[in-house]
């Protein structure tokens, strides 16, 4: 069989670069290294036209074309490999990843111009694969089939060769050696030390895959390569960072020793961890580490025990909290936590208290999720075990449960809505905790009445930034106990802070003769440095002048956010 094999990926964004193609490339390399210079990689992204892709890989003139498949990318995935199909009749398709690996057979029955599927780990079944196709003259036998672990194709007779997704037993070769590193420039690296998690929770892929440690000293050339490579952030993509603790720690000393260095100052790295198994050690080295340098994700889940304990997930919530205080107080890292709605018997009420619970604990970051039943996870193997409603089309989000209606559901999509524009956004922080601490709502009654007031504005899909800050101000301005002067004063600090333009929306925006003169006299007295844009505003609760340079140096590298300044108002009048 002549021809080239093509290895295609369409990230989510372009910011996102899959190492997918390259770490079957560097499977190619190994362990079937005639083949390497007949392989080529085409790298996209969801938001592409197909009409812009298909061409490229077309280019090649493949006689394979490899597709890997994820939950973001299955539908068009498919949709361009048809279109493929149709283009060059001879090619043979070949899909893997996790979208595929669990429901080969449906693929198989419902895309007729897929040709074949390799189920779970690709570095070495891939390159078999290619050497049986290649020497086969482009078909397969029931006999060469079963020679290629994890491969799934059709019958001559009509039947369905299925095989159990394959697991790597030696070591994984590193897509470095395929030119990963090249391909990453001022985007999001990733970078894979190990594979499974201890856990077993229930709605995950990896839950009760025990984990495989790569060796250290290749994953420290792994972090170096990448962390020189201009990517914006070097992200770990183990399941569970610190699951192995005294790993954990060396990978976080080897960073520390060097950076500024080695690795180059700026450098960020961002971990997923369990926040309740971490040790004192470990946070004492998580403790030194620059401003900016660390982003840390924790999933907490759900903190209703019973649900927990439903999910197979074991947790010392009270552990949990604590260290994700700990972590907040540091100050150095990014903190992001993460709560899932639609678990097993976690009904509103309780899942409001898991809320604000997360809420109190100050992370940077709160995400609501929201329950998703994968191929390969328990909860879709055993369906009477995790009754549930989802929608059948990717990425199969719960729709109800026998504890939320579909009422709640979407309840809990415009809570979502809220949180992201105003918490996560990180553009209405004080605004936020003022009107918290004033008006007697818990967190989660205060961003569900703000998600409805944003569904009844039409703001739902999206909206400007002023004309949503407007909104926001008037929601706010309606609650209990709620000063008119004091929301504004925080309003005002979280645009001046978030905001480099310098400028305020009309409802914030008061150009009277006393902000007139407060700034002439601030430029008089406080000169910006030369090239450097300023921003100020009088905030009459306050009787104070604030302002913010945006210098980029100054931005505070955790939050975002630039520094605040602020001046008595007798002090410039």
């Amino acid at each position: 069989m002549e021809g080239k094999a093509v290895l295609c990926v369409l990230n989510a964004k372009y910011v996102h670069a899959s190492p997918a193609p390259w770490c079957l490339k560097a499977g190619v390399r190994a362990f079937a290294p005639e083949l390497d210079g007949r392989v080529a990689i085409v790298e996209a992204n969801i938001n592409q036209a197909e009409g812009d892709i298909l061409p490229r890989i077309l280019a090649h003139r493949p006689a394979i074309a490899g597709f890997s498949c994820y939950i973001w990318n299955i539908e068009k995935t498919l949709s361009l490999c048809r279109r493929l199909k149709d283009a060059l009749p001879g090619v043979r398709i070949v899909l893997g990843g996790p979208e595929v690996s669990y429901c080969a057979a449906d693929v198989l029955r419902h895309s007729p111009f897929v040709d074949y599927i390799l189920a779970g780990e690709g570095e070495e079944s891939f390159p078999a694969f290619l050497r049986a196709l290649f020497d086969g003259g482009g078909d397969l036998s029931p006999e060469g089939a079963a020679a290629v672990p994890g491969l799934c194709m059709r019958l001559p007779g009509g039947g369905l060769h299925i095989s159990p997704p394959c697991v790597l037993n030696g070591p994984v070769p590193s897509p470095l050696s395929a030119g990963y590193a090249e391909a990453v420039r001022g985007r999001i690296a990733y970078i894979e030390t190990s594979r499974g998690c201890p856990y077993r929770c229930a709605f995950c892929l990896s839950g009760g895959e025990k984990p495989r440690f790569f060796e250290l000293d290749a994953c420290f050339r792994a972090l170096l390569a990448l962390s020189r490579s201009g990517a914006r952030t070097n992200k770990f993509v183990d399941r569970t960072f610190n699951a192995n603790p005294e790993r954990c720690n060396d990978i976080l000393r080897f960073i520390l020793d060097r950076y500024g260095r080695e690795i180059p100052e700026g450098a960020r790295f961002h971990f997923e961890i369990a926040g309740d198994i971490l040790r004192e050690e470990t946070l004492a080295l998580l403790e030194r580490f620059p401003p900016g340098a660390v982003q840390l994700e924790i999933g907490l889940q759900s903190f209703n025990e019973e649900t927990l304990k439903a999910i197979y997930r074991k947790t010392d919530t009270a552990r949990l909290k604590d260290n994700i205080r700990r972590l907040v107080a540091m100050g150095n890292m990014h903190i992001h936590i993460d709560l899932i709605a639609g678990l097993p018997l976690e009904d509103l009420k309780s899942f409001a208290e898991s809320f604000n619970t997360a809420y109190a604990l100050g992370a940077h970051h709160l995400q609501l999720g929201f329950l998703k039943i994968l191929h390969g996870s328990a909860m879709r193997k055993e369906p009477d075990k995790f009754p549930c409603v989802f929608r059948k089309s990717p990425p199969y989000e719960v729709v109800s449960t026998p504890w939320l209606t579909q009422e709640d559901v979407r309840l809990l999509h415009r809570t979502e809505n809220a949180l992201e524009k105003v918490y996560n956004s990180g553009r209405f922080r004080l605004a936020a905790e003022y009107a918290l601490s004033v008006c007697g709502m818990t967190p989660f009654d205060f961003y569900t009445a703000l998600g409805e007031a944003v569904e009844r504005a039409g703001m739902a899909r999206g909206a400007a930034l002023d004309d949503f800050t407007a909104l926001f101000k008037d929601f706010c301005e309606r609650l209990p106990h709620v000063d008119g002067e004091k929301l504004r004063d925080a309003m005002v600090r979280d645009r001046l802070a978030t905001n480099p333009t310098g400028g305020l929306p009309p409802c914030l925006a008061r150009h009277d003769a006393l902000f007139a003169r407060a700034v002439k006299r601030l430029e008089f007295h406080h000169k910006p440095q030369k090239g450097v844009r300023r921003g100020a505003a009088v905030l009459y609760g306050a009787r104070a002048l604030c302002w913010a340079d945006y210098d980029p140096k100054m931005r505070d590298p955790v939050t975002g956010r630039w520094p605040l300044h602020e001046i008595p108002l007798e002090d410039v009048l």
